[in-house]
């Protein structure tokens, strides 16, 4: 069995198209037909049903492909921690964030860890709160910024870096534009503007109002913050969001008014594998940001 016919084998499954892969793989598609043939016969196994010009997996087949791609991934990282051991200032980092943090801290910390390590490139990776948290567990991701930190989850460690509280954001043309603050048990005649059920910042406000005595009423839902602001700017209805993701915010359009009572906050922390060791460049880029938020708060 060798790393090419797993390789091509994961191709053309995904893909389930011999030719689609053989482009891809820039190889001839006989190529990849004569080393499927030959991983089967040597598994004694079929692992695909043909149907014409398309393939399809046999049971056990998707058996295989879960395993293997695990394997894969394995292999893969074993060698970026031996390039890496050869030369940790030219590693790779795959880095997830969620959306509220892509203004702020993503390009702040990432700008000054390009300062004191030039040669490290990066992947980024946008998603949602779960997502983030496979992704990392899966290998598709390294590490993740994240906001809550999970704390007891099996697979992964969560370092908290600080701590924000969320705002009131409403149009400018709102009663409560012009106050310094509000309670939130006096917001519970509002339309809110949240994003989707199923993510974190949505739970976040549900819980923070039901906490105040009141479900909230969404009028309208965003699935990202740009739409949110602009639904709120558009006079749609306020929402309640993390001071994080305020960078932005036009004052021609939007106020922000600090919630007095009950306080509503959320950590923010970086997450990795709990078993996995991370490579050179990944190490590298944990310590820094931790000792980076560590010094950061010294001097606030």
């Amino acid at each position: 069995m060798e790393l090419r016919q797993l390789r091509y084998f994961v191709e053309v499954a995904e893909r389930e198209h011999v030719s689609e892969a053989a482009a891809e793989l820039h190889v001839a598609q006989s190529a990849i037909s004569r080393q499927i043939a030959n991983l089967e016969s040597e598994l004694g196994v079929e692992l695909f049903e043909r149907e014409g010009r398309n393939v399809r997996l046999t049971h056990i087949g998707k058996v295989f492909l879960t395993h293997t791609k695990s394997a894969l991934k394995a292999i893969d990282h074993a060698k970026k921690q031996i390039d890496e051991y050869i030369d940790p200032e030219r590693g790779s980092i795959k880095i997830g964030f969620p959306t509220s943090l892509a203004s702020n801290l993503l390009p702040t910390v990432v700008s000054e860890f390009k300062k004191k390590h030039p040669k490290i490139a990066f992947q980024l990776r946008q998603g949602s709160y779960n997502f983030l948290i496979e992704s990392v567990e899966n290998r598709e991701i390294d590490v993740a910024f994240l906001g809550p930190v999970p704390s007891d989850h099996p697979d992964i460690i969560g370092d908290i870096l600080f701590s924000e509280n969320f705002y009131a954001l409403v149009p400018n043309t709102h009663t409560l534009a012009e106050q310094s603050h509000v309670n939130l048990r006096d917001l519970h005649d509002e339309d809110f503007v949240l994003f989707p059920e199923g993510y974190v910042l949505h739970q976040l406000v549900i819980d923070g109002c039901k906490q105040a005595g009141f479900t909230p009423k969404v009028s309208s839902q965003g699935e990202d913050l740009d739409a949110i602001k602009g639904l709120v700017a558009a006079g749609i209805g306020i929402t309640l969001l993390p001071e994080s993701a305020f960078n932005d915010i036009n004052p021609h359009y939007c106020a922000k008014v600090a919630i007095q009572s009950p306080e509503l906050k959320r950590t923010v922390g970086i997450i990795i594998p709990k078993n996995r060791k991370l490579a050179p460049s990944e190490q590298v880029f944990y310590e820094f940001i931790k000792n980076f938020f560590s010094v950061l708060q010294k001097y606030q």
